[in-house]
């Protein structure tokens, strides 16, 4: 799900693409197994998508969505009330000198891909690919 989501259009260092990658993976993995005082959270199934790292490696945003789209809004509120135990989750499983702040935004990746698929299918789309194809115009 690798976007370009940086501000200024700025590559993330390998050290961020790796720490983010561990902080997805212990979200997850915490989410998954309903290590969190959280009834709200053990009731739902969230996904992680991507964690990206800030340059510091101080703030740790993850972009997260609930198994099937819907209860948007309320996972995003139960995730920020447990903040703090998933930030002691992440700090327990990735050995930083900070523990990174958590920010939480809906992933809209696979709302995205799924525009892409119907544009491409579209036969206004299909026929002009066909034509190209046709006309031998291929790069």
């Amino acid at each position: 799900m690798a976007q370009n989501r940086h501000p200024g259009g700025a590559d993330p260092s390998q050290r961020q693409l790796r720490v983010g990658e561990l902080i997805r993976r212990t979200l997850s993995e915490v989410l998954h197994r309903g290590e969190i005082h959280s009834d709200a959270l053990r009731a739902m199934s969230i996904t992680v998508g991507e964690v990206k790292v800030s340059p510091d490696l101080r703030i740790a945003t993850a972009y997260v969505l609930p198994l099937g789209g819907k209860g948007q809004e309320e996972a995003l509120a139960a995730l920020n009330r447990a903040k703090g135990e998933l930030r002691h989750h992440v700090a327990q499983a990735v050995k930083l000198r900070f523990a990174p702040e958590l920010r939480f935004l809906i992933d809209e990746s696979y709302d995205r891909m799924d525009r892409t698929r119907e544009l491409l299918a579209d036969e206004r789309v299909q026929r002009d690919i066909a034509k190209r194809d046709d006309d031998g115009d291929q790069r």
